[in-house]
């Protein structure tokens, strides 16, 4: 095999500095990653700074949610058809203008406005860098490592942004949680103009606008309905009224890409390459593991064993390194054995790990009822994630690389905000089913229990579905 054989893709045509490359990608993805979290620990200050009412302090996080999910197949496309390098660096520009305003803002709407445009300019860059892998990548093992470090970039930015937040907020100011984006935001756009001058610059084709705004508005939907559950019942109108419209959107939005557009926003051949249709199935599956991981595993800490928001932090670093190392360690692997091996290994891990959490009680120890499961479940993690995004975003061509990147980021974030309402929902019936008054350390831990036990079933049909993946290796080139 010659060196021209192995070397990464960046080396070709629209060439640039493999590790360059890599390190812009993984620096956006930990960007993308950070801003939906860091926001948490400085939703008080900003409550009493700006005068937000309860409800409207929510938008402050659902914003950028929402418009980050919705824009996210119309991003994806809008790489192919204008080019990864364009529509990255337009990216960094409305998420760096974003946080700007938003670090400046004098009034509850102007931040919310901000966190909107932040979560489109997310939108934009998240496929964006999925594409810039892909066409600069060709070579399996090269290709396999860097989507372990861009795997391993979001899950160092969901860790730091529960740290970041908080050590900002009291430090300097909330304020900064979005005006430190500029800099670093500022010297991407200089290290992408520059390092991908030669990228390819796309088709010069127009958008499918109705497609567009058919997909978008259903996302949207679907996950604005989502977020109602958390004060309203699965049937209220205020939950069961945007979901309906979602659904009715996104048939509106099969039939305008299947038989009207011309040129569509997603082309449904797509979902004929077995990679891509199972594995963004796999990824809306998955979306629910990290949940019941992190954000259940650190309600139990603190909720039931009682330990303070900072100790349940810590607490969960050992997993969040875990991961970490394990999505680099993976990554290698990935074209010799092959996804069939790595995602039903992951599986296993997720049933074992989440079986094992499941019988955590009030009475548990830290070591034994929680770190040695999490542990098990983050192995999982770091085997499953980096795998799945390979899969679901090969086996296409290089002007299809954005939008089978938007689809499979959209599977993974909307695969997590459902898991999210549904984990909730169990979770809060069986505690209250064993309370009946106040809800006891005991009562919450049944009902966090229920969510571990349903993780591990969803762990168990990850395993299972993950045969059906391609058998041969070329799924990676």
């Amino acid at each position: 095999m010659t060196s021209a054989d192995t070397a990464p893709r960046a080396a070709g045509p629209h060439a640039a500095p493999a590790l360059w490359v890599m390190a812009l990608a993984c620096a956006c993805q930990f960007m993308v990653i950070l801003d939906s979290s860091i926001v948490n620990l400085a939703l008080p200050s900003i409550r009493e700074e700006l005068g937000f009412t309860p409800t409207g302090l929510a938008w402050v996080v659902n914003g950028y949610l929402l418009t980050f999910a919705g824009f996210m197949l119309p991003g994806g496309r809008a790489a192919d058809l204008f080019g990864p390098r364009r529509m990255l660096v337009a990216g960094l520009v409305l998420f760096s203008a974003s946080s700007l305003a938003g670090g400046l803002a004098a009034a509850p709407q102007v931040l919310v406005a901000a966190r909107a445009v932040q979560g489109v300019g997310a939108a934009l860059m998240a496929p964006a860098t999925l594409a810039v892998i892909n066409t600069s990548f060709a070579e399996p093992n090269a290709r396999a490592r860097a989507f372990g470090a861009w795997s391993a970039a979001g899950g160092v930015g969901g860790m730091a942004g529960a740290i970041a937040g908080g050590a900002i907020t009291t430090g300097l100011s909330w304020r900064w949680v979005f005006l430190i984006n500029v800099p670093i935001g500022a010297a991407l756009i200089l290290v992408a103009v520059t390092t991908l001058a030669r990228m390819r610059t796309g088709r010069r084709e127009s958008l499918d606008l109705v497609g567009a705004v058919t997909g978008t508005a259903g996302l949207a939907a679907l996950v604005y309905g989502v977020m109602q559950t958390a004060d309203h019942g699965w049937t209220s109108a205020r939950v069961a009224g945007p979901v309906v419209a979602a659904l009715l959107l996104l048939v509106v939005f099969t039939v305008v890409e299947a038989r009207l557009a011309g040129r569509p926003m997603m082309p449904l051949r797509l979902f004929r390459v077995r990679g891509v249709a199972v594995g963004d199935g796999m990824l809306l599956l998955f979306g629910a593991i990290p949940i019941a991981m992190w954000y259940f595993t650190s309600l139990f800490l603190q909720n039931v064993l009682g330990h303070s928001a900072l100790r349940a932090g810590l607490e969960q670093t050992p997993a969040a390194v875990t991961f970490l190392v394990i999505a680099r360690w993976a990554a290698p692997l990935l074209p010799r054995v092959g996804v069939r091996s790595l995602v039903p290994a992951g599986g296993a891990c997720f049933l074992t790990g989440f079986g094992w959490l499941a019988q955590a009680d009030a009475g548990s120890g830290y070591l034994t009822g929680v770190l040695g499961p999490t542990l098990l479940v983050a192995t999982g993690i770091g085997l499953t994630f980096p795998t799945l995004m390979a899969a679901a975003t090969a086996d296409v061509g290089e002007g299809d690389a954005g939008i089978v990147g938007g689809l499979a980021t959209t599977a993974s974030q909307v695969g997590g905000s459902i898991g999210l309402a549904a984990l909730a929902t169990a979770a809060g019936a069986r505690t209250a089913s064993e309370a009946g008054g106040s809800p006891s350390p005991e009562a919450l831990a049944s009902g966090y229990d229920l969510v571990f036990l349903i993780a591990a079933g969803l762990g168990l049909a990850i395993a299972a579905a993950g045969l059906l993946l391609p058998r041969h290796r070329r799924d990676l080139r």
